[in-house]
């Protein structure tokens, strides 16, 4: 089941900060309970991802996105995503999360997320994602517009283009394999 409880949590303290730019870092505190656990006593994986979703809408709060998918009556879309796991999280450690939009283009927003426990990452999430209405993903140019901010894209980090250029070659829809 979704965390709504938690969600509740991240959004009123999002609330209480003061609001921050597009580019800037949100910071997140978050905590790895016994039921965020997989079966080899770590933070399951799917579970990472929706702390992961948490500290993005903490982060929609504080860019004044959240106002705007209000007003609009538009939604969130994840795309695409890429995790790095690197080190375990498990019960009860404590998880400083980072989450940036490092940049966009005329159809998504590109954020990365870091999960660090005791000043270590543990895992990293590239994520693809669109502000939707309709069924389809609302230009960049009028989401960023409508939030007040420039719409001139930044230049992506290497890495960053490196995925989204893979990305397109990847076939869609992918072909569906024989059954055994």
């Amino acid at each position: 089941m979704y965390p709504f409880l938690r969600l509740a949590h991240q959004l009123v303290r999002a609330r209480g900060l003061p609001p921050l730019g597009l580019r800037d870092v949100h910071v997140s505190q978050h905590r790895c309970w016994p039921w965020d656990l997989d079966g080899f006593m770590e933070m399951n994986n799917g579970r990472t991802l929706t702390l992961y979703d948490l500290g993005r809408f903490g982060a929609g709060v504080r860019m004044g996105l959240s106002g705007v998918l209000r007003e609009k009556r538009w939604g969130l879309a994840v795309a695409g995503t890429s995790v790095r796991y690197r080190k375990r999280v498990t019960a009860f450690q404590r998880i400083e999360m980072r989450t940036r939009v490092v940049g966009w283009d005329a159809r998504f927003v590109y954020i990365v997320q870091d999960m660090w426990v005791a000043g270590t990452c543990c895992s990293q999430a590239l994520l693809r994602t669109a502000v939707v209405a309709g069924g389809r993903a609302v230009p960049t140019s009028e989401v960023l517009a409508a939030m007040g901010e420039d719409a001139t894209p930044p230049e992506l980090p290497e890495w960053v283009a490196a995925w989204i250029e893979a990305e397109a070659t990847r076939p869609w829809p992918p072909e569906r394999p024989a059954a055994a």
